[in-house]
C-alpha cells in the first residue's frame, strides 16, 4: 500500500451538509461569547470608572479556573452514560446556563463602588466560565466522533470554523451598539440590551446541536462512568469517588503522553502564539513607521488590514479544506503555514511610508496561518482520538479536546502579557509619538516579521514527525472497526 494513496469518503461516512452548519452554530456560540466578555469588558473602565488594571486582572482571574474545569468536564462527557448521550445532554444544558448567566452578569447596577463591581464581576465571570464549559468542551467534543472518515471530518470543521468566523465580523459593532445614544441612556445601559440579546440567542441557537446531532460512541463503555442528567443516582459515593479521581489522573497522564496529540499541541501554540506575541506589533509599526505616529491614518489603514485578513479568512478556510482533500492534513499544513510565513515576511517590503495601500497585500497571506490552522488541527485531533483508543480502548475526545484548548487559552494568556514586555525591549517610548528612534523602529519591524515567522517555521518541523497519515488513519479505522465488531460495540450514525 503506498504511502500517498488516497481514499474516498464513503456515502454512509458523510455528514449532511444541514447537521454540518448545526455543528457550525456551536462554533458560532462558542466564539461569540468569547469575543462578547472580552469585548464588553470595556464598560468596567468607561462606562463605570474601574481601574483599567483591576479591569485587566477580571479578565485574567476566572480563565484561570480553565486550568481544572476544562479537563475535568472533559472527563466527566467522556464517562457519561445516559439515554441521551455523553456529549448532549451538557451541550444543551449548558447552553442555557451560559446564555442566562450571561445575560444577569451585564446587569450592573449604577452608583456602586469600585470594589462592588470588582467582586460582583469576578464572581459572576468564575459562574458564567463554568456554564461556559459544560457547553464548549462537549461541543468539541461531539466535533470529534460525528464521522469515522479522515477527510469528511476536515469539511465538518472547515465548516465549524467559517460558522466561528462570523461572530469576529460581528464582535466589533458591539460598542457602537453599547453607545448608540437615541436607544440607551449609558454604556452601563447598551450592557444589559446586548447582554440579553446575546443571552437570547446563544440559548436558541446553542441548543440546536444538542437536539439535531446524534453520537457514534454514546454507549461506549469505559472504565469509569458518570451518571448522566436524569439518570438514576442509586450509587453509594465513598471508594468510588476515590476510584473516580485516580480514574481521571490516569487519564489526564495518559492523554499528555501520547505523542501525537503532543505535537498539534506544541504546532498549534507555535503558531497562534507566534500570531499573538506581537498582535500589536503590527499596529504600532503602521502607526510609527508608516505613518511617523499619526494614529489616525494608522488606525484607518489597520482597520482596513484587519478587515482584509478577516475576509480572506473566510476563501483561506474553504481552500485549505479542498486542498487537505487532495493532499492530506499533514501536507495542508505544511502549505498554509509556510503560505503565512510568506505573508509575514512580505510585511519588511511591503510597510512603506512613501507608499502605505501595499501593506493591504501581507493580509490574505497571513490569513492563511489561523485559518489553516484551526480547520485542520480540530480534524486531526479527532484521529489522535482514534489511535488513542486502538493503544488504549478508551474513547477521551472530551479529555483531549479540553486540554488541546486548555493549552492554547494558556498560551494565549502568557503571550498578552510577555508582548508587552517585548515593546519594552524595543525602546519604544510613547511620549516621543513619532519621533521615536531608528533602533526601536528596527527592533520593532524585526519582532513584528521575524516572531510569527520563526514560530511557524519550527511548528513545521515539528508536525514533520507527526505520524497520522491518511494511509495510517485508515488502517486505524478498519483494526478499530474490527474490534468493535468483534466486542459488540456498533457506533451509531447521523
Amino acid at each position: 500500500m503506498s504511502s500517498s494513496r488516497h481514499y474516498e469518503t464513503a456515502i454512509e461516512d458523510r455528514i449532511s451538509f444541514p447537521h454540518k452548519l448545526i455543528y457550525g452554530f456551536g462554533a458560532f456560540v462558542n466564539n461569540l461569547l468569547a469575543a462578547a466578555i472580552g469585548g464588553m469588558v470595556i464598560v468596567l473602565n468607561l462606562g463605570l470608572g474601574m481601574n483599567p488594571a483591576l479591569v485587566g486582572l477580571l479578565g485574567a482571574l476566572p480563565r484561570l479556573t480553565d486550568a481544572l474545569t476544562d479537563p475535568l468536564m472533559g472527563y466527566i462527557s467522556d464517562h457519561t452514560r445516559s439515554k441521551w448521550g455523553r456529549r448532549r445532554p451538557y451541550i444543551f444544558i449548558g447552553a442555557i446556563a451560559a446564555g442566562i448567566i450571561f445575560t444577569l452578569l451585564w446587569q450592573l447596577p449604577e452608583g456602586k463602588s469600585e470594589n462592588y463591581y470588582f467582586w460582583y464581576f469576578l464572581f459572576g465571570s468564575i459562574i458564567f466560565y463554568l456554564a461556559y464549559t459544560v457547553f464548549a468542551t462537549p461541543w468539541v467534543a461531539l466535533g470529534y466522533e460525528l464521522t469515522p472518515d479522515y477527510h469528511e471530518r476536515t469539511r465538518l470543521m472547515g465548516v465549524q470554523n467559517f460558522m466561528g468566523q462570523l461572530a469576529y465580523m460581528v464582535s466589533p459593532w458591539f460598542l457602537w451598539f453599547m453607545t448608540l445614544e437615541p436607544l440607551h441612556d449609558s454604556m452601563v445601559d447598551g450592557a444589559r440590551w446586548l447582554a440579553l440579546i446575546i443571552g437570547v440567542f446563544v440559548i436558541g441557537v446553542g441548543i440546536l446541536p444538542a437536539i439535531f446531532l446524534r453520537e457514534r460512541f454514546k454507549d461506549k463503555p469505559s472504565q469509569a462512568t458518570v451518571d448522566g442528567p436524569g439518570a438514576a443516582q442509586s450509587r453509594v459515593l465513598g471508594d468510588r469517588l476515590l476510584d473516580t479521581i485516580k480514574d481521571f489522573l490516569t487519564g489526564f497522564a495518559t492523554t499528555l503522553k501520547f505523542r501525537p496529540f503532543l505535537k498539534l499541541c506544541v504546532a498549534t501554540f507555535l503558531v497562534f502564539n507566534g500570531f499573538m506575541l506581537v498582535a500589536s506589533f503590527q499596529f504600532y509599526v503602521i502607526i510609527y513607521y508608516v505613518f511617523g505616529g499619526d494614529q489616525a491614518q494608522g488606525a484607518l489603514y489597520a482597520g482596513w488590514s484587519g478587515t482584509v485578513s478577516a475576509l480572506s479568512t473566510f476563501c483561506v478556510i474553504y481552500l485549505v479544506t479542498r486542498m487537505s482533500t487532495m493532499i492530506g492534513k499533514r501536507r495542508a499544513f505544511f502549505v498554509s503555514t509556510g503560505l503565512s510565513m510568506v505573508g509575514y515576511a512580505l510585511k519588511w517590503f511591503c510597510y512603506r511610508p512613501d507608499m502605505p495601500i501595499l501593506l493591504l497585500l501581507p493580509a490574505p497571506l497571513m490569513a492563511f496561518g489561523l485559518g489553516g490552522l484551526f480547520t485542520l488541527m480540530p480534524s486531526m485531533m479527532a484521529d489522535v482520538c482514534d489511535s488513542d483508543e486502538l493503544e488504549t480502548g478508551e474513547r477521551r475526545e472530551g479529555m483531549y479536546g479540553s486540554i488541546f484548548w486548555w493549552v492554547v487559552k494558556l498560551g494565549m494568556a502568557a503571550a498578552l502579557a510577555t508582548g508587552g514586555f517585548l515593546l519594552n525591549a524595543t525602546g519604544f517610548d510613547v511620549a516621543l509619538g513619532g519621533d521615536q528612534g531608528e533602533r526601536t523602529i528596527f527592533l520593532m519591524r524585526i519582532f513584528d516579521m521575524g516572531v510569527p515567522v520563526l514560530t511557524s517555521a519550527l511548528a513545521i518541523w515539528v508536525i514533520v514527525s507527526y505520524s497520522l497519515t491518511e494511509e495510517k488513519a485508515h488502517e486505524v479505522r478498519e483494526e478499530l472497526e474490527h474490534r468493535r465488531g468483534k466486542i459488540g460495540v456498533v457506533g451509531e450514525g447521523i
